[in-house]
């Protein structure tokens, strides 16, 4: 990935897990709003990697819940 991809990709897993942390929905679009009066190329990737980060975490339940589903039953 470019820098703008790295930076971003960060800055939307750390905003990820203060959202997480604190409850607070408008975080996202917080540091959206910050990055966007600078740049609204780097918001655009930031929110971009927001999606592609939830995405990931949809996909990642999925898998272990089908992997979960796969394995036999314990021996009694």
């Amino acid at each position: 990935m470019g820098v703008m991809e790295d930076v971003t990709d960060d800055l939307a897993q750390l905003a990820l897990k203060l959202e997480e942390q604190t409850g607070d929905e408008k975080v996202i679009n917080k540091i959206a709003d910050a990055l966007g009066n600078s740049s609204p190329t780097m918001e655009e990737t930031f929110l971009t990697a927001v999606r592609i980060r939830r995405a990931e975490r949809r996909a990642r339940a999925v898998i272990a819940e089908i992997a979960g589903s796969a394995l036999p039953a314990p021996e009694k």
